[in-house]
Order: structure tokens, then sequence, then C-alpha cells
């Protein structure tokens, strides 16, 4: 049902913006019907994605769900990149990190809760992603931005573009890891009885043609959305932070939260804190240095360099998600409680 919804969207959306864009409506409906096409675009952008990941095998199809899984915030990120709003894309990125582990980890915690008393899944899968949470977001974070303040901008963004290559070799690395040398080694048996009877919604040629017209039109709404931003945040009163940590963060993760949240509803919690988190790790080791590199080719260079406000409220939100999340086993009271977190640090940005 879900899933038609999201085409009939598309289907009018698409349209409703490109006439929008050329006859030059208010600027407030059509924010709001470009965030409308785009959240519906992601779920049929997710729908192909976990097809092709079902036909090409496990292997292959880890690597396009990493691929693809953000790729509605990397494009919305490199049009106002291209725009030099460099502050929207550094809070998006922090959106995304904090929104993935306390909205979408919470939510599907507290959904799932509320039908089955506990929750459990692969603690070793918790513990492997904790330690990269850290990494990323703790060390690789932290580190450009605390440095920045004793270098000039060009050594600033000479230490941003190494940590940005380091982060994403660790990155293939953890894939590589994963999905070939350690596939299996750490897998329970309720998740291998699942793999082996998933079968592909739809075939290989008609997913990738289907992906291939989603994210072209995505790319075209992106860029009109980017535009709305400055006139949007004057008329609601909202900073170029808030823009980019709550809204454009929920917009490109729209889709990606309801296929969390289900997941958890029907007790596959496994599946749903791979969202969550696999979707964190995602931005802050692939999609920010892949953005930081591409700055380079721009007029406006974005060195990994988060506020502190930034950087406070990625860092609790890791050492929270990993304090709830590392005994493999969950109920509705711990979503409850990330959901708790997130609010607070939503009407924080909301007030700054």
């Amino acid at each position: 049902m879900a899933h038609r919804l999201f085409f009939i969207i598309s289907f009018i959306g698409v349209p409703l913006s490109v006439l929008g864009s050329i006859m030059h409506w208010n600027e407030i409906i059509l924010f709001v019907i470009y965030c409308v096409t785009i959240v519906a675009l992601a779920g049929i952008m997710g729908r192909a994605t976990e097809s092709l990941a079902i036909v090409a095998g496990p292997r292959i199809g880890g690597l396009l769900n990493a691929t693809f899984g953000n790729a509605v915030e990397l494009i919305i990120a490199i049009f106002a990149l291209r725009e030099g709003l460099v502050e929207v894309v550094l809070a998006s990125l922090t959106g995304s990190v904090i929104g993935n582990l306390l909205l979408v980890g919470g939510l599907s915690f507290f959904v799932g809760g509320l039908k089955y008393k506990r929750q459990s899944f692969n603690v070793y899968d918790a513990r492997h992603n904790s330690g990269l949470l850290i990494f990323a977001v703790v060390l690789a974070f932290v580190i450009p931005a605390i440095f920045a303040d004793r270098m000039n901008k060009a050594d600033t963004m000479t230490l941003s573009v190494g940590v940005s290559i380091i982060l994403m070799v660790l990155y293939l690395a953890a894939l590589y890891f994963k999905l070939v040398t350690h596939r299996g080694v750490y897998v329970t048996k309720g998740q291998e009885e699942i793999e082996e009877h998933e079968t592909a919604e739809w075939g290989k040629w008609k997913a990738i043609f289907i992906l291939a017209i989603a994210t072209v039109a995505v790319g075209y709404v992106s860029e009109n959305l980017v535009h709305t931003f400055s006139t949007v945040g004057e008329k609601f009163g909202w900073t170029e932070l808030f823009i980019g940590i709550i809204v454009v963060a929920i917009v490109g993760n729209a889709a990606e939260h309801a296929s969390a949240i289900v997941m958890a509803y029907k007790n596959r919690v496994g599946v749903a804190v791979e969202i969550a988190v696999g979707s964190s790790l995602q931005i802050a080791m692939f999609v920010a240095p892949v953005l930081v590199i591409l700055s380079l080719f721009m007029d406006h260079r974005m060195p990994l360099i988060f506020s502190i406000p930034e950087l406070v409220s990625m860092v609790t939100s890791v050492f929270l998600t990993i304090a709830i999340m590392n005994d493999g086993d969950t109920n509705w009271f711990e979503g409850l409680t990330l959901l708790g977190a997130y609010v607070i640090m939503g009407i924080g940005f909301y007030l700054l």
C-alpha cells in the first residue's frame, strides 16, 4: 500500500515541481511540494535497491545498499554546496547522524517494544558498529574541529581531506570485512533463515531502470528545493542550522525511517538497527568525506569542521545509542529515551 502511494505521489509531484519552478509559484508552496516529492522518490529508490540487492546476491547487494542508502541526502547536499550553503550541508550531515541514531532508532525500539516485551538482535554487529561510530564521529569529527583553531584555512582543508580519505578507506574495509572475509561468522540462525527466503520484488533490469529514473528526478527536485531555503527560513524564522539538521535530514531519510519502524514492528529489529546505525555510519564515513573531496572542485570549499553544538549533539547521540544497544536487547522504554534525547536537541537547535 505504501509503495503504491509513493508512486502516485511521485507521478503527481514531479510534474508539479517542474510546472511550479517554470511558473515561479509561491516558494513556501514549492518547498512543501518538493519535500513530499523527494520523500516519495526516496521510497521508490529504496524499493528498487532492495530488489537489486536480492538479485545481485548478498555481497554486491550490500555495496548497492551502501551506495544508494543515502543517495537523496548526498544529492541535496551537492546542490546546496554548489550554492555555497556550507552551513546547511554540515548541519544536514549532523541531522542525519542524530536523526538516524535517535529518531529512527528510538521510534523503531518504541513501536516494536509496544508489541513485544523484549526484542533481541545480533550483539556482535552492535559492538562492531559501536567501534566504528566512536571512530567516525568522536575521533574523526572532533580532532579536525579542535586542531583547526591553531591552523590557517589551507592547513584546515588539508587536514579535512586527509581525514576524509582515511574515513572512506576504513568504510570500504568495513564493507569488505562484513560482506567478504567475515560474512556469516557472527550471524545467528534466525538471520540465515531470513536471508534464504528473501525474494526480489522486481527483476534486475526493471529495478535498474526505475532506480535511474528516480535518481534523475531526485536530482532535479533537490536542486529546486535548495533555492527555497532562504525564503522558508525568513518566513518561519528558521536558521540555516535548523533547516539542515531537522528539515533536510528528515526529508532525505523519511522513506528509510518508515522501513526501519515497519521492520521493528514485524519483530525484525536487527534489520531496523542495521538501517539506523548503518545509515549513520554511511553518512559519517562515506557521504561527509565525499562532499569534502567534491568541494575541492567547487567555488566553496567545505572543511570537515562542525560547530560545537553539532559536535556535542553527535557525540552524545553516539554514546547514548551505544549504551542502549550494546547488550543486543531492547524495549519500548529504551526507544522512548532515544526519542527524548532527539526532542531536547531539536528544541535546542530551533532556539539557537
